[in-house]
């Protein structure tokens, strides 16, 4: 599977994503991801920096509110298309770019920072990709990124439930499994089952990678790790979003931070 094969499918998945998203049925991503994200967030106020994948721009424009000059980079144009219209209606100063993370087109230093909620993963050449971005990365200048997580979130996992139907263990499997040609087909599960039946599952190129190989890809491209976070819903949130309540029983994202040199 190559870029042009990974923007078809986030294309068809546009419409739908940005629908649902803003009416907010991607629960994992409010309730738990993006929150998890921006506490470990450096300050960024007054800095530059570029969001690689960056869909229809909900974070985008939320890292923009802390006070960055933020670059919006995604391979979809539905997705572009609705991100520049929210930049006209409440304008924050951002620019959407319409292109591909694995050639990224910006000169050599062009940013104080990258981040890449949840796109990175759904990226064919992730090495390739991790050294455009140490180019376009200015000296002291860093990545932070969330992807699934690869021990707990390999191509084979089920949650194991008990007899009150709560779930307790999960089963995982293939996790060595690196192979590109895998399309996971799903939808958003907070939204009502009545109306999921009639829409389209989304077609999500997942390009799973050991952890190992996450490490040994960063490095490679000259990055030095400085955190990573596991993000768990507590107790009280758990309770409120009975959704993301699996993340206290094994994580399903993991966040990196990387620094230039």
């Amino acid at each position: 599977m190559n870029a042009n094969d990974v923007a078809a499918h986030w294309e068809s998945n546009a419409e739908t994503w940005t629908i649902y998203s803003r009416a907010g049925y991607d629960r994992y991503r409010d309730a738990l991801n993006t929150p998890a994200f921006l506490e470990i967030l450096p300050p960024v106020a007054g800095l530059t920096g570029l969001d690689l994948g960056c869909g229809e721009g909900s974070n985008t424009r939320t890292v923009a509110r802390l006070g960055a000059r933020m670059t919006g980079l995604d391979i979809a144009p539905t997705f572009i298309r609705y991100a520049r219209e929210s930049e006209a209606e409440a304008p924050l100063g951002i620019n959407y770019v319409l292109g591909d993370g694995q050639s990224i087109d910006f000169p050599e230093a062009s940013f104080d920072f990258v981040t890449a909620f949840m796109s990175m993963m759904d990226m064919a050449d992730q090495r390739e990709v991790l050294k455009g971005i140490h180019r376009i990365l200015k000296p002291g200048g860093f990545l932070q990124f969330s992807i699934l997580h690869p021990c707990f979130m390999p191509p084979t996992r089920r949650n194991i439930r008990n007899e009150a139907g709560e779930r307790v263990a999960v089963e995982i499997a293939d996790y060595f499994d690196e192979s590109d040609d895998r399309i996971e087909r799903w939808i958003f599960s907070s939204i009502p089952e009545a109306e999921r039946a009639t829409l389209t599952p989304f077609a999500i190129p997942r390009f799973h990678r050991t952890l190992s190989t996450w490490v040994s890809m960063i490095v490679e491209a000259g990055l030095a790790i400085e955190a990573f976070g596991e993000p768990r819903a507590s107790v009280e949130v758990a309770l409120a979003e009975p959704i993301v309540a699996d993340t206290r029983i094994a994580p399903i994202f993991l966040h990196i931070r990387a620094r230039k040199a």
